[in-house]
């Protein structure tokens, strides 16, 4: 070895020291404890992940998910380890690096953007809630995330991960493949470590498939138990953020800092859950789980892991009900669209209206500006969702009423609350969705199906977590029960993943 080459390595000898201390299977515990031992700092983190950001995601793979950095990251990092050398952890989040999807309102010089050009210079005037709440536990705003454009809903054919302002993300263990969405980018990130933690937001399945097949954990919450104050909308009945992480504790630890109740949300929902005692090894004992048979059979590789995971749930003690199925499972599908048709279009003006000047102010303008810019917003795939939205009235239209109360109903008590009760349970598993599928521009997304609707439309939480993998591509077992259940749920997903390990991070 040359002198040159020895005189390298000793000038990174502390560089590669401090990353070997920082790797993706760290929890914000085990940052905090590097940071009480003093071989840690929250600068050292923050310049950890932006130089990733900068080699995997920019360069190297391209994987297109971190499409803003926060410019005052590194300044914010440096007031909080200041503080914590006189004062201790500010919160649960102290120094950590937190992404958020990039439809979530914040003041840190970062635009609010949907992933439309047409929101491109949309300048939050205040904060999300949320946001609030995480920097009031100490983290810091590393950036935003790609997402599927509107969050999902423009277009009947539209492609997971790809925005007419930032182009597509790519899945990380097979960048030919869909990172699903519409919080892409958030799982993208946090698969690749490329942020300790994200938050993504949730219609149906906008966190829960993202997180399945990026190998991640992702936990859709009650909905209204996290507020949706600055959060660009589709439906005030199904929407929430939610949380996303490497591993089961970090996305309770996240959960707990956005829970707060906030009386601007109109479906506020106080939480008293304490989420994190709720992290038991022992979690899965005696716990009485439905399998429910027919949110699975369309993909046979996908069958035979979970088959697997539920000899897993057997082995810690889980007592498992088989054919624990939701009978109405389907039947709600129209009434839930024509909610999120009427909702979308009310909720998307009103958020609409409280943005700058130089902003659309409605559907029908956002309507005409992608038509003006059909060359950058539409190459691949329409708007027609918006255009069925548009053609909507008010939420007075009784049927309006009827399609919310009929969905409510299919996936409440006559769909999740009836099935466990009739079978006594806890809580009910499926597999979530099947492994990624080849982006394709031509023809949209490939659903063969996914066990997230009945938890999203009833507005109950849902959790997923690594089950294993298909090809080398990840898979996940999904978790949901009643109103209010997070516990619950927690309990299973953590005694879960404790016991089966299946994470591996993809080889970048």
């Amino acid at each position: 070895m040359n002198l040159f080459r020895v005189a390298i390595l000793l000038l990174l000898m502390p560089v590669l020291s401090l990353y070997a201390q920082i790797n993706e299977s760290m929890t914000i515990n085990d940052i905090h404890r590097q940071m009480d031992l003093k071989k840690l700092t929250s600068v050292q983190l923050v310049e950890y992940y932006l130089e990733r950001i900068k080699r995997i995601d920019n360069n190297g793979l391209k994987l297109n998910s971190v499409v803003q950095i926060n410019k005052k990251a590194l300044i914010q990092a440096k007031e909080l380890d200041d503080y914590f050398k006189e004062n201790g952890l500010k919160g649960p989040l102290h120094g950590i690096p937190v992404l958020l999807k990039d439809n979530i309102d914040t003041l840190d010089g970062m635009a609010n953007t949907a992933g439309s050009l047409a929101l491109a210079k949309n300048h939050p005037k205040q904060e999300a809630f949320l946001v609030k709440q995480l920097k009031q536990a100490g983290a810091i705003i590393l950036g935003k995330t790609n997402l599927t454009e509107w969050a999902n809903f423009r277009s009947t054919s539209s492609s997971s991960g790809w925005s007419g302002l930032y182009g597509q993300t790519k899945n990380p263990y097979d960048i030919t493949r869909s990172p699903c969405g519409s919080s892409s980018g958030s799982g993208v990130a946090v698969s690749a470590n490329l942020t300790t933690i994200a938050v993504g937001t949730e219609t149906d399945g906008s966190v829960i498939c993202p997180a399945a097949m990026t190998g991640i954990v992702g936990i859709k919450p009650t909905v209204g138990t996290v507020s949706r104050q600055g959060i660009i909308p589709i439906s005030h009945s199904q929407d929430t953020a939610g949380s996303m992480a490497r591993n089961v504790t970090d996305a309770v630890i996240l959960l707990k800092a956005m829970v707060a109740v906030d009386k601007r949300d109109r479906a506020n929902l106080a939480s008293k859950i304490d989420y994190a005692s709720h992290l038991r090894i022992d979690g899965l004992k005696g716990k009485r789980i439905g399998i429910v048979r027919n949110l699975m059979g369309y993909h046979k590789k996908l069958d035979s892991v979970f088959e697997q995971a539920i000899k897993d749930l057997k082995a810690q003690g889980a007592v498992i009900v088989d054919n624990a199925n939701i009978e109405t499972n389907g039947q709600w599908d129209d009434a839930e669209f024509e909610v999120l048709l009427y909702e979308f279009k009310q909720g998307l003006n009103d958020y609409l209206q409280g943005t700058k000047q130089g902003n659309p102010k409605s559907l029908e303008q956002l309507i005409e500006f992608n038509k003006k810019h059909r060359d950058k917003e539409m190459p691949h795939f329409d708007q027609e969702i918006f255009e069925m939205a548009q053609a909507k009235s008010d939420l007075s239209d009784q049927i309006y009423k009827d399609a919310l109360q009929n969905s409510r109903k299919l996936t409440r008590e006559k769909g999740i609350d009836a099935v466990l009760k009739s079978h006594n349970l806890d809580l009910l598993i499926a597999p979530t969705v099947q492994p990624a599928w080849k982006t394709d521009w031509v023809n949209g997304d490939h659903y063969l199906g996914s066990a997230t609707s009945a938890a999203a439309v009833s507005g109950y939480p849902h959790i997923t977590v690594p089950m294993g993998f298909v090809k080398g591509l990840p898979v996940g077992l999904s978790m949901f029960a009643g109103r209010l259940q997070e516990g619950t749920l927690i309990e299973a997903a953590f005694g879960y993943e404790q016991a089966t390990k299946h994470r591996k991070a993809p080889a970048l």
